[in-house]
């Protein structure tokens, strides 16, 4: 039960703040409590599915590219006003930036340091958890891509669960969404950075 909730929490978090939408908590919270999901604008998630299915660029090829503006802490598709882009925040040097990469052509369109309360909040903790991983965020992807035929990746999270850096990545192949969790603390044979 709490699993469910929590993927389905994680999609629709994804999805929700992507589409300009938010998860509106319900009377309870935690485990199993109730979440409505408030409409605020003209793309659903399957817009945002098959907007990813249908785009050039991958989401490790995003990472890849955004890591010449420092190392990638996340990455998501989104839609902004109605366009697909690909975000990944990066840090480098103590500064924490937002990495557009054009989903067309791979092209880094506009990299801006992060100075919102909530967006800034969000980077540090991302980067305290690929502090202590072991495995790049690509790698991540690569693994979660694993096993899933026909799926691509939507987002990479990480965070630290138990003390341990874990990727959430949000997978999608057009129709369904699934959340693969990635252990960062454990290097395997191919996982090194730029694999």
């Amino acid at each position: 039960m709490v699993t469910r909730y929590l993927l389905w929490l994680a999609a629709a978090s994804a999805l929700g703040a992507c589409r300009g939408g938010e998860i509106a908590p319900g009377p309870a919270t935690g485990p199993g409590a109730s979440f409505t999901k408030v409409e605020r604008g003209p793309v659903g998630p399957l817009d945002l599915a098959e907007a990813v299915m249908s785009a050039r660029v991958s989401l490790g090829r995003g990472l890849a590219v955004s890591a010449r503006q420092g190392q990638p802490i996340s990455g998501k598709f989104e839609m902004a006003e109605g366009e697909l882009q690909l975000s990944v925040y990066t840090a480098k040097g103590g500064t924490f930036f937002e990495v557009i990469v054009d989903p067309n052509s791979g092209k880094v369109v506009q990299a801006e340091p992060i100075t919102g309360s909530d967006d800034l909040a969000a980077a540090q903790s991302q980067s305290a958890a690929m502090a202590k991983a072991k495995v790049p965020l690509r790698a991540a992807v690569e693994r979660a891509l694993r096993g899933n035929a026909g799926f691509r990746a939507v987002s990479v999270t990480p965070s630290l669960k138990d003390g341990r850096a874990v990727a959430d990545v949000m997978l999608t192949n057009g129709e369904t969404l699934k959340s693969v969790s990635v252990p960062l603390h454990s290097t395997r044979h191919g996982d090194r950075e730029g694999g």
